[in-house]
């Protein structure tokens, strides 16, 4: 029995998770599918353009799994545009680095991403009720797509 798998800690969910060639139809297009921390890797790397120690830090992940997400990311991003693939952003083994909760009473607040993997929260921190619920990104502005906390065999094949 192996190690359980931590996850990995994303700033972003990217607004737009499909790309695909000009003039191909989807009929006769195959498909690359990038996990959302793979698409964080490179957001970190080559657009935030940070050393691979911050970036790992960033995703609270050790650098040697950084740089293999981020070679991961960069092969199947280079056979999509290469060999004339569709790009799928989605699935993955994710935590959202920030999550948003609501209680029924209307109360909202943030839960970081260190806290949330040591413990969720269980009630309302301004009236103290159980019946609380998190809200997904494209409720609170986060982007479209995923709802965090994705398991990798769940649609990253």
């Amino acid at each position: 029995m192996g190690r359980q798998r931590r996850w990995r800690r994303v700033d972003f969910l990217p607004p737009v998770t499909y790309f695909k060639p000009a003039g191909v139809r989807l009929a006769h297009l195959q498909e690359v599918r990038l996990c959302i921390e793979e698409a964080e890797a490179l957001r970190l790397k080559d657009i935030e353009s940070l050393e691979q120690d911050e970036c790992a830090q960033k995703m609270s992940v050790s650098r040697t799994t950084f740089a293999r997400i981020l070679l991961s990311a960069r092969r199947k991003t280079a056979d999509a545009l290469l060999n004339g693939k569709a790009i799928r952003i989605e699935g993955g083994n994710y935590e959202l680095a920030v999550r948003r909760f609501r209680c029924e009473q209307g109360h909202e607040w943030e839960v970081p991403f260190e806290v949330m993997v040591k413990e969720p929260p269980q009630f309302c921190p301004t009236c103290k009720t159980p019946r609380i619920m998190a809200l997904w990104p494209w409720t609170s502005g986060w982007g479209i797509g995923g709802r965090g906390r994705r398991l990798r065999g769940e649609q990253n094949r």
